[in-house]
């Protein structure tokens, strides 16, 4: 069975092959931006048939994609803006996801809407969420349990922690939830199974043309420093927030669509500062808060403001965190403090501009353009309907295309270690007694690589050290660390804590502790010298320090500032070769 194991040989290979296309022997489709929306679009389009090649700056998911609230849900904000064509689209994604595409990786979580006022705001709210569950049973099925009136004793019961003069009573309500790194990524894995070649650190740096169309681009291998041509007879623009400044490499302008960044930072704290047995969504005066349960942590979420500076590393400033702190304060009956926050990070939501004075009141709907021939671009949109997204670029896409091609069949296609999920998770128990490690761990791993998880047997059975728990983060296995650069694509330090794994927001010290040791696992894979390996080292500490610092600071210009002195890890190690 073809995994579509992301080696740095893998990596290498399909850059080859890339690079070699003519226009006689092109790719059918380019995509450009390995965040969910292009590596969906990538797997649409390999399933198809087609000859597919995804090219991404910087890490898989490195952007947006890696730093969302965690959740597959319908939106039930959006319901309050009539906007029920998109909350039914994102409930029916979120019913594939949890029973056929990524059972592995979605799973439905619980949360607490409490209620302040009688009578009329039970049957306010209670009728939208009603609603809310109505309209996934016509998307094709719920895929969670319906919701659920609770009195004041026992909404307290499921949520000790609330502070119990803020509430006469509940609704229960599922919704989803999803490690979003992890997905994208299984989403670019399972595109190169189909076929798809894929390549990170790959930088755009313009477009080859043919008089008005686009037959292609140049691109800059950021590990090597390499110029490369890959001709295509239609591109995929699909950058998010840079979607602006991707269009003005080809026209020199920000083109057809304008997309507003709006900034959003989430805290993550130890889960036994807040006793609770389900989330909690609470309302401010803007917007909505979520406290969601994450393994051994809660994360707290979010801001929506407006954000216009670095757009590669937006810093979370002191402003950010303390309102977070005092939103979830107002509910909680010991109010957590800044010692408590372990991790926070920053992402940022590419929203299509429209009028609204306030980002939190734009619309998440997507369009798809096609402004010159041979280039699509794809913007807008939420996490949850990454597939009607990428299967509409696709569908513009191909009608560039003089062959016949197949209609979209990702809503069939499982991703990678989804098939026999169920399976394994019941055989859980025998198969940790068998390679000797415990239900927990067993449990850990299922839910992070699904069936895929006899490959990182397989590289304890060969290095049983590798099955020890990794100095400094004891949640993870050093097979883990290992399995993100042979398997997974990682070429740097940064990649494997703060994206295949969580380690850089679930430890109290950001991930300092297992900074060394992770650098020393991938260092053969890699092939780092001794220097090289702690360069990574440093280089993660000056970023940890930085966005430590930035975190105290007063504004965004202060905090973007303090981060922006950091330079990129791979510009660094490019230079550096």
């Amino acid at each position: 069975m073809n995994t579509g194991a992301i080696s740095p040989q893998a990596r290498a290979t399909a850059l080859a092959a890339m690079s070699a296309t003519s226009a006689d022997d092109q790719l059918d489709v380019l995509v450009v931006g390995a965040g969910v929306v292009g590596a969906g679009a990538a797997l649409d389009a390999a399933t198809r048939g087609l000859s597919v090649g995804l090219l991404e700056a910087r890490d898989f998911a490195s952007g947006t994609s890696s730093r969302s609230s965690k959740l597959i849900h319908g939106g039930l904000r959006y319901l309050e803006m009539l906007d029920f064509s998109l909350v039914r689209e994102a409930l029916r994604e979120r019913g594939l996801l949890i029973k056929r595409l990524a059972p592995h990786l979605v799973r439905p979580v619980p949360f607490l809407y409490p209620l302040q006022h009688r009578a009329w705001e039970r049957f306010y709210i209670g009728a939208g969420i009603a609603l809310y569950d109505t309209l996934a049973l016509t998307g094709g099925g719920a895929a969670v349990p319906r919701h659920r009136h609770l009195t004041r004793v026992e909404a307290l019961k499921a949520f000790p922690s609330l502070r119990p003069e803020t509430l006469i009573g509940a609704i229960r309500y599922y919704d989803a939830q999803v490690d979003d790194a992890r997905h994208t990524m299984l989403l670019v894995r399972t595109a190169a199974a189909y076929g798809a070649h894929v390549a990170a650190r790959t930088e755009v740096t313009g477009f080859l043309r043919e008089g008005r169309k686009v037959v292609g681009v140049r691109a800059r291998d950021i590990e090597t420093g390499a110029e490369l041509e890959i001709r295509a007879r239609t591109v995929i623009n699909a950058t998010g927030v840079w979607t602006g400044d991707s269009q003005a490499l080809l026209t020199g302008e920000r083109g057809e669509f304008q997309v507003t960044a709006s900034k959003g930072i989430h805290i993550v704290v130890p889960r036994e500062k807040i006793a609770g047995r389900t989330g909690i969504i609470l309302r401010t005066a803007t917007s909505v808060l979520f406290v969601i349960p994450w393994d051994r942590h809660w994360i707290i979420g979010t801001t929506d403001t407006k954000w216009d500076l670095d757009k590669a590393n937006p810093s979370a400033s002191g402003a950010d965190v303390d309102y977070l702190l005092a939103e979830v304060n107002k509910a909680l009956a010991v109010p957590l403090t800044r010692d408590d926050v372990h991790g926070v990070y920053t992402g940022l939501r590419p929203l299509l501009s429209a009028t609204a004075s306030s980002t939190a009141k734009l619309s998440r709907e997507h369009a798809v353009g096609n402004p010159v021939p041979g280039l699509i671009v794809v913007a807008g949109g939420k996490y949850t309907t990454y597939r009607v997204m990428a299967k509409d670029a696709v569908d513009a896409a191909v009608r560039n295309l003089a062959a016949r091609v197949p209609a979209s069949c990702t809503e069939q296609v499982p991703l990678l270690g989804a098939d026999g999920y169920r399976a394994a998770w019941n055989r859980r128990a025998a198969v940790a007694r068998k390679n000797g490690l415990t239900g927990t761990q067993m449990e850990h791993l299922l839910q992070r690589y699904g069936t895929l998880v006899d490959e990182i047997l397989d590289l304890i059975a060969a290095n049983p050290a590798l099955g020890r728990p990794l100095d400094g983060a004891p949640d993870y296995l050093a097979a883990e660390i290992v399995y993100a650069v042979t398997h997974e694509g990682a070429r740097h330090l940064d990649d494997v804590l703060s994206r295949r794994t969580r380690i850089s927001i679930e430890t109290a010290d950001r991930g300092l502790a297992a900074a060394r040791t992770a650098a020393g696992l991938i260092a053969g894979p890699l092939g780092w010298t001794e220097a090289e390996a702690a360069g990574e080292v440093a280089l993660y500490e000056a970023r940890t320090a930085a966005e430590i610092a930035a975190q105290q600071l007063p504004d965004d210009e202060s905090a973007d500032a303090t981060r922006r002195d950091i330079p990129e890890i791979a510009r660094v190690a490019a230079s550096a070769a």
